[in-house]
């Protein structure tokens, strides 16, 4: 399933009240807003370096090297702009995790495993009230996309952030995201 708003925010709620390591605490929020804002893939997140990062004003461009769909390492840019509710913003929750761990004894931002992500991922859905067998890894890209489908995105914008080369994948998020707006059964009154 994807991790729509209600997920995201219920999420990061309880990692906020459970996790009592600040360190933990203030990687895992920013690790899972940043992979649903900018839907990622894990194995895209799990490798972003402090040097793919460059902050403007108006929020943070994300370089990756390569994914999925670009193994020669051609590359593509994120843009994740500030968010006006400042708890569950990407650009500052990042901000804050770089701020803590400034003594980066390695090259990349959150280093931990892709399979750590989904780990963490259910962890907290499970922390929260949510069925974590429900979800997987995916859940944030899937999400994202979902979401940005119910905010009137268009396929062309949420390829841009997903790095889709295809339309099918991105139409059946757009599809999920439909099914009750466009439902005929909205017109009939009971």
């Amino acid at each position: 399933n994807p991790i729509l708003i209600n997920e995201l925010k219920e999420i990061i709620n309880v990692i906020e009240k459970i996790e009592k390591n600040e360190n933990r605490k203030t990687r895992d929020k920013a690790l899972i807003l940043i992979g649903f804002s900018g839907g990622f893939r894990r194995s895209e997140l799990v490798n972003i370096e402090f040097e793919d990062l460059e902050f403007t004003k108006e929020g943070l461009k994300i370089f990756i090297k390569r994914s999925k769909t670009d193994q020669s390492g051609e590359g593509m840019t994120k843009a994740i702009p500030y968010f006006k509710d400042k708890s569950f913003c990407p650009v500052i929750s990042i901000q804050k995790w770089i701020e803590i761990n400034k003594e980066k004894n390695s090259t990349l931002v959150f280093n931990i495993s892709d399979k750590m992500v989904a780990i963490l991922i259910k962890k907290y859905l499970l922390k929260a009230g949510f069925d974590p067998k429900k979800y997987s890894g995916h859940s944030l890209r899937s999400g994202f996309a979902t979401v940005a489908a119910e905010h009137g995105a268009d396929e062309k914008s949420i390829m841009n952030m997903t790095g889709h080369k295809t339309t099918s994948m991105v139409r059946r998020y757009i599809k999920e995201s439909n099914l009750f707006k466009n439902n005929a059964l909205n017109n009939i009154k009971i």
